[in-house]
């Protein structure tokens, strides 16, 4: 934007003050000011920056935007003096010069310049617009610009906005067929830079990068072994350097005092294990951003749930047994939630529930696959029409020889719940739903356990299953070999939809809904990951998981109050309606590049996915023809993540959270400022007036309920309860959550909690 220069005080960066607070009719008498006609431009920035973000408030909230676009003249500024332009106005200049440079000097990768042309580059770059810089709000471009432009080595900004979606849609689509290629990623461009979507963190910062990967989140399972253990702790590692999240299954290992090659007693059970992973999630930090960021999971069934891991994260106890930076997970069957409503003539909880150690489960009760393997309590999940897992539970309740601890059903669930209230964790997954639902559930068969546990931000559901250790030997050149045998290690490639702008209309939901879907599945075939088995994964099954966020911030727009069953409804239509668009663009890149390569005999195939959602309309059944004709490229496709950066960069309000506060202090380690609700105005204000922890947690609930009919995953899900909450309500919500459907919950976030630190890989 150029401003032609009247006289010698109105300079170009008074101009562009003046002319946005013109432009959001804001009070500019401050432009008056003596002291301020003396400053030269960037201390005329500054001065102003610091200003509008003073100014920002529920009665001035467009003072974001001025001050966006007085940081945006910064970052400009910094630009241009780095690439040596006269002066910023001009500060986007040539995108192949940019792109040439940062690779001559290792930021960007040559797969750039490898890839495209010279005259390719050109007409990119002139696609850029830097007018879609006008649309962020002051702290999601500073969110973007510190988090995710490209720095030189000595940290100077060498990227601005458009040019970092610019980059991520050609690293997307580099591998096109290049008579579409131009017009996919233009396609793919507007998407990003209109705001309408947002990409997982890893991509959004890595992608055209000479360094990281694209994907967000894996899962791994651990098996009952040294080996299985040490090799995990390994994967972590790497994959936690490279910027992952991780998930870790820990209900197959041994429990404290059971045996170790028949002497009694040996076993110290998990929690040691886990605490070496904590070790590492503080040892290995995410590209030197921040620490690792790892979750485990136990059964409810596993005697360890009471030995020490309900307490890894709480403030009391011996401190030898703690993991203060790990989050925990229970996985919980349906039978458990029943054994709480078990009460006596006077209404005192009477379920007793039994905990035992997975491996004398094994050694005990002889069941095994159709391979002679052994299988344990955890393998087995109950059918709506058959209680697999009940009848297991029973078989071992039953058997005279088989150790285990008893206790009320309801002391277990009461020290998940202190648990909660104290550090926000436990998340709660229900397995049996999580499977029931599950459309790749023919791999293992019916009632056999494939997803065990879900990720750090819980809305991720694929098949799981352990690497193991094959053998290891010395091969010809004397080096030492270790053959490992890969498993199910589930990847998590993210990806959301902006609801405030994208939902309000069906034409513009269809379009990036479509081209995001092929931005996704790219995504999976260029991705480089460090762990083998995890790359086999991911392109085996080729899952992605495209969310939403701004739930809160499109229901202010549309006029439609939280607590309501308008909320309800729209948030079953809507979400039905995100599900058919992209179950159709992924059958659409099936007719194209082929379906995933277990799509045969899954529940995407026999029909079985449609039926369980009641999917009988017009344009269901056809939709359903043509996924049993064409196949689905995807054998997950949906999954929301809790989308808290990204959102603010989108400019919008948080996955599908509530709004903490109309007006609020954004804080982070290495800022503090104002924000207020997104579109704030006389109208929407009474929409967004009752924030998190005064709405009734049952609407929340059941507006959830309706959108998870329609997510073949899981939901970031956060439970908002006053830190003085009765346990019998808190435990009500629980049992309304498992009852209503929800296969997973996150956080339950206590006003007495401090800021919790998330894993920012799931935000997208």
């Amino acid at each position: 934007m150029t401003i032609e220069i009247e006289t010698k005080t109105e300079t170009y960066e008074y101009n562009i003050i003046k002319e946005i607070t013109t432009k959001y009719e804001l009070d500019d008498s401050f432009l008056q000011e003596e002291k301020l006609k003396k400053l030269d431009g960037p201390s005329m920035f500054s001065e102003v920056l610091h200003y509008a973000l003073n100014r920002i408030s529920m009665s001035e909230p467009d003072w974001t935007y001025v001050a966006a676009q007085v940081h945006l003249q910064q970052l400009y500024a910094e630009a241009a003096k780095v690439r040596g332009y006269n002066h910023y106005s001009t500060a986007y200049g040539d995108f192949y010069s940019l792109i040439k440079r940062l690779t001559d000097i290792g930021i960007y990768s040559s797969n750039l310049l490898n890839d495209y042309t010279k005259a390719e580059i050109k007409e990119l770059g002139r696609a850029i617009d830097p007018e879609k810089d006008h649309l962020f709000q002051y702290v999601g471009l500073f969110l973007l610009a510190d988090r995710y432009l490209a720095k030189d080595y000595e940290g100077n900004y060498v990227e601005l906005p458009q040019e970092r979606f610019m980059i991520i849609a050609m690293t997307l689509m580099k591998d096109e067929k290049k008579e579409r290629r131009i017009e996919l990623i233009q396609e793919a461009y507007w998407a990003l830079s209109s705001l309408n979507m947002t990409v997982a963190t890893p991509t959004l910062a890595n992608a055209g990068k000479s360094y990281g990967q694209l994907s967000s989140c894996f899962i791994d399972t651990v098996d009952d072994s040294l080996d299985s253990i040490y090799l995990n702790n390994w994967d972590v590692a790497r994959l936690s350097k490279d910027g992952g999240g991780l998930g870790i299954y820990y209900g197959k290992v041994r429990a404290l005092g059971s045996d170790i090659k028949k002497f009694k007693g040996n076993s110290s059970g998990v929690v040691p294990w886990i605490k070496q992973i904590n070790n590492t999630a503080v040892s290995v930090d995410q590209l030197g951003q921040r620490q690792g960021a790892i979750a485990v999971y136990l059964d409810v069934f596993h005697k360890d749930i009471m030995n020490g891991f309900l307490d890894l994260k709480t403030n009391n106890g011996d401190e030898r047994r703690k993991a203060h930076d790990i989050f925990t997970g229970v996985a919980i069957p349906d039978l458990f939630m029943k054994q709480l409503e078990e009460v006596d003539e006077n209404g005192k909880s009477i379920g007793e529930w039994h905990t035992f150690c997975p491996h004398q489960v094994k050694q005990i009760m002889g069941w095994k696959d159709n391979d002679g393997n052994a299988l344990g309590l955890e393998d087995f999940y109950d059918e709506t029409d058959n209680e697999f897992f009940t009848k297991k539970y029973e078989e071992a309740v039953n058997h005279p020889m088989l150790p285990r601890n008893t206790y009320r059903a309801m002391d277990i669930m009461a020290r998940i719940m202190v648990s909660q209230l104290e550090t926000g964790t436990p998340y709660m997954f229900y397995r049996d739903e999580v499977n029931r639902q599950n459309p790749n559930k023919h791999i293992n068969g019916q009632g056999r356990t494939s997803i065990y546990c879900s990720n750090l931000c819980t809305e991720i559901a694929q098949n799981m299953s352990p690497t193991s250790t094959v053998k290891e030997y010395q091969d010809d050149e004397g080096n030492i070999v270790i053959v490992r045998k890969p498993g199910d290690f589930v990847v998590c490639n993210l990806s959301s939809i902006n609801l405030s702008k994208a939902a309000v209309c069906a034409d513009t939901l269809k379009r990036v809904i479509k081209i995001q879907m092929r931005m996704l599945d790219n995504a999976i075939d260029l991705n480089t990951i460090s762990v083998g088995q995890a790359e086999m994964t991911n392109k085996k099954y080729r899952a992605v998981g495209l969310g939403t966020f701004g739930w809160h911030h499109l229901l202010a727009l549309r006029g439609l109050y939280w607590e309501t069953e308008e909320a309800v409804d729209y948030a079953d239509q809507l979400y039905e309606n995100i599900a058919y668009y992209t179950i159709h663009a992924s059958m659409e890149l099936s007719k194209e590049k082929g379906a995933y390569s277990c799509f045969e005999g899954s529940e995407w195939d026999s029909g079985k996915y449609f039926d369980r959602r009641s999917y009988d309309s017009e344009r269901w059944s056809k939709l359903r023809q043509e996924v049993h004709q064409y196949g689905v490229r995807n054998g997950w496709m949906m999954a929301v993540a809790p989308n808290s950066s990204t959102a603010k960069i989108g400019g919008s309000t948080d996955g599908i959270d509530p709004l903490y506060a109309v007006e609020f202090a954004e804080e982070k380690k290495n800022f503090k400022f104002k924000v207020t609700a997104p579109d704030l105005t006389y109208q929407t204000y009474a929409f967004y007036r009752k924030t998190r922890h005064a709405l009734d947690q049952q609407w929340s609930i059941r507006q959830n309920a309706a959108r998870q009919r329609h997510v073949d995953q899981g939901i970031s899900f956060n439970l908002y309860v006053h830190h003085e909450i009765r346990a019998k309500e808190l435990l009500n919500l629980h049992l309304e959550a498992w009852k209503q459907g929800l296969k997973t919950t996150y956080y339950v976030r206590s006003t007495s909690q401090g800021e919790i630190e998330e894993c920012e890989a799931c935000h997208s």
